[in-house]
């Protein structure tokens, strides 16, 4: 509820600044992207530096998973109009912006287990939990 009234809100927003000019509605607009956040671990960047190969790394989020929603990563060469770029030290990620919606201020990171290696998000700040596997979460009710 609290998500989809924060896009509303987004939405109210823009819709009013079409009002002002075109110059003005991509200031909002830039100014709304540029306080979003997607940190990288140091594992994360040195793991995306070694199997790239000139490719990012593509996260997405839709609903499924055993808590609500799930994320899945995939490597990629294409940037779409709707995606947002996290770079740092040439590991480049690459976020569509509702996805970035759910996971604004989380951490992506690479983790290596007995079991298995895999990028995974942690720290979600709009998540009130997970599951044990680490692949889903669910939203906070506000």
């Amino acid at each position: 509820m609290a998500m989809a009234r924060s896009i509303l809100n987004k939405h109210y927003f823009i819709s009013r600044s079409l009002s002002f000019s075109p110059s003005k509605l991509k200031e909002s607009l830039e100014n709304i992207k540029s306080k979003r956040v997607l940190k990288l671990s140091a594992s994360c960047i040195q793991r995306i530096n070694e199997i790239a190969e000139g490719n990012f790394l593509r996260i997405t989020v839709e609903g499924g998973g055993c808590s609500g929603f799930q994320y899945k990563f995939s490597f990629d060469k294409t940037i779409n109009d709707d995606d947002e770029i996290f770079e740092e030290k040439g590991a480049k990620i690459v976020i569509d912006t509702i996805s970035l919606e759910y996971l604004d201020g989380a951490v992506v990171d690479y983790q290596t287990e007995l079991i298995r290696s895999a990028f995974q998000i942690s720290n979600i700040p709009k998540a009130e939990g997970g599951c044990s596997c680490g692949a889903s979460f669910s939203l906070k009710m506000d």
